[in-house]
């Protein structure tokens, strides 16, 4: 089940609503959020959601461990070392395995068979909520939670068990087990969870048929213009995709008194690498800084030393994304451009008009996601081809090839404009009485649009489900 969907909108959310509120005992509304969230998972995948549970059951029985272990250092170590080595492995066999036999086989020859593993919808999300929780209990930021029903709401609670944004249990802790709604609070979920819609529903999912069409296509026919307006188009809808998720994640979670984290602000108006990967997947940059870069050393260490930890966290955020070759590459080449920023091209970059640096951080973070898009290796070459050294566009072949090309340019220009911070205009109207009433009203017309949207069409991919 997604949020962009007829039944989440007019089934799921609607009983989960009626029920949560139906309750004043903030433990009977925790029950009704825990099991609304294991139905969600369960919808999608009803054998796996035992799965989650046990990785949360070893999670919560380690946190034990540590906490009764405070005057045993050494022992307590021991249990932290193999309470995070169990949920890692889980991550690594249930996503990686087939990955790593694959290349044994394709080093020395079929010894070993590709075992065939069905991955479980947001496992490196959840993993990494529960391993926060781990590290922090046991870095004494955190508290132990006790409760194992209220850990498996931490980890499976439906706005953000899928598709992020990746919450800290230092976020929620103090709200899972004391929290306030008021009116004004539900009013401002939905809004959010409404706009985010708009942004998957209209603009994602607009873009991604201009993309999915000119990739499909022959590279004659398209040439390099259109190759370069499908990585566009790519880096529209993976933006708006993955940006209106959290801002649906975000309203959900308001509405029932969570405050979750930004997790995306305005990344493609930054003017170089650094500032785009301050803005873009907030949660996972900051987590990987926090739980493997500075663990590592950060930058208060010898050059060399910092090459090195830089690499090594940029390697994991490929391998994060997925299992393939295209990942590493991705994570590759954007921990290797932030060495040279760092080095070399940002004091450069800095001295240049600021259209001229935003033209040039543009240019790098789409090609990007060219690589990031592309994992079998003959498409991605054959994009890159085109892309520098392909043919000139032929608009009558094009046209001839597919005509629903043009019904998804149109939303290129409505995406290029909503990608910069516009909805703040938005949010000073709602700062007064007369205009609060305008947002509620624009809200509601914007979800009777978005549900013409998916009334009338069945197409709705959503990118980070495979993550």
């Amino acid at each position: 089940m997604v949020f962009s969907s007829l039944p989440f909108l007019f089934i799921f959310i609607s009983l989960t609503c009626l029920f949560y509120f139906a309750f004043r005992s903030l433990k009977w509304r925790n029950g009704v959020l825990l099991f609304a969230s294991l139905v969600f998972y369960s919808w999608g995948e009803p054998r796996l959601v035992l799965l989650m549970a046990l990785v949360v059951l070893a999670a919560w029985a380690g946190g034990l461990g540590i906490d009764a272990l405070k005057d045993r250092p050494k022992a307590r170590r021991a249990c932290f070392i193999g309470t995070v080595s169990l949920i890692t492995l889980n991550l690594a066999v249930f996503k990686y395995l087939g990955f790593l036999v694959s290349n044994i086989n394709g080093i020395f020859g079929p010894v070993l068979t590709v075992p065939v593993i069905e991955l479980p919808i947001g496992i490196s999300f959840y993993t990494f909520q529960i391993l926060s929780y781990v590290i922090d209990l046991y870095k004494g930021n955190v508290g132990v939670q006790k409760s194992f029903p209220r850990l498996l709401l931490y980890v499976s609670f439906f706005p953000q068990l899928i598709a992020g944004p990746i919450v800290r249990y230092s976020t929620v802790e103090s709200e899972i087990g004391r929290r306030k709604e008021d009116v004004n609070e539900i009013a401002w979920g939905l809004r959010r969870f409404i706009t985010g819609l708009a942004k998957k529903v209209i603009i994602s999912n607009g873009v991604a048929r201009f993309a999915e069409i000119v990739y499909a296509g022959d590279p004659q026919v398209y040439g390099r213009l259109m190759y370069w307006l499908a990585a566009i188009a790519y880096s529209l809808q993976l933006y708006f995709d993955f940006s209106g998720y959290s801002d649906m994640a975000i309203g959900l979670g308001r509405i029932f008194g969570f405050h979750f984290l930004e997790n995306f602000d305005h990344p493609y108006v930054s003017c170089s690498i650094t500032e785009f990967w301050r803005r873009w997947h907030i949660s996972l940059s900051t987590w990987f800084r926090d739980y493997i870069y500075i663990p590592l050393g950060g930058s208060r260490v010898s050059r060399g030393r910092w090459f090195f930890n830089i690499m090594v966290v940029w390697s994991l955020t490929g391998l994060w994304h997925g299992a393939s070759w295209n990942f590493v590459f991705w994570g590759l080449y954007y921990g290797l451009l932030l060495v040279l920023e760092k080095l070399v091209t940002g004091r450069l970059m800095a001295k240049l008009p600021r259209p001229i640096s935003w033209l040039i951080t543009m240019f790098i973070v789409i090609l990007g996601w060219t690589i990031f898009d592309l994992t079998d290796p003959a498409a991605l070459s054959t994009a890159l081809r085109t892309m520098f050294a392909g043919g000139p566009f032929r608009p009558m072949d094009v046209l001839a090839a597919n005509t629903g090309i043009i019904e998804g340019a149109f939303y290129i220009p409505l995406g290029l404009i909503f990608m910069f911070p516009v909805g703040k205009l938005f949010k000073k109207i709602e700062s007064s009485a007369p205009g609060l009433i305008l947002a509620n009203l624009w809200s509601a017309a914007l979800l009777v649009l978005c549900c013409v949207y998916m009334f009338g069409s069945s197409f709705n991919p959503f990118i980070y489900f495979r993550f």
